[in-house]
């Protein structure tokens, strides 16, 4: 790609990604995504990323070490 496409988001605190995707057209690539711009689908990507490490660490999949209180779930406690 020759260069950055747009100069900016227009989303506070998200910078115009320099590399979107080496090889189609952003704009066509942010259309058929229908997820907003390519920035936006990119930190979407790396916060799921980021998620999936932390499950890995947590292990949520396995058995609790003790059993909840029958009233863990009640509300008002």
């Amino acid at each position: 790609m020759a260069g950055v496409l747009k100069k900016t988001t227009g989303l506070v605190r998200l910078a115009v990604c320099e590399s979107p995707h080496k090889r189609p057209d952003v704009k066509k690539l942010e259309d058929q995504l229908q997820g907003g711009q390519i920035e936006e689908v990119i930190l979407q990507a790396e916060n799921e990323l980021s998620l999936a490490r932390k499950m890995i660490q947590w292990k949520s999949w396995e058995a609790l070490v003790e059993e909840p209180s029958a009233n863990q779930w009640k509300w008002p406690v």
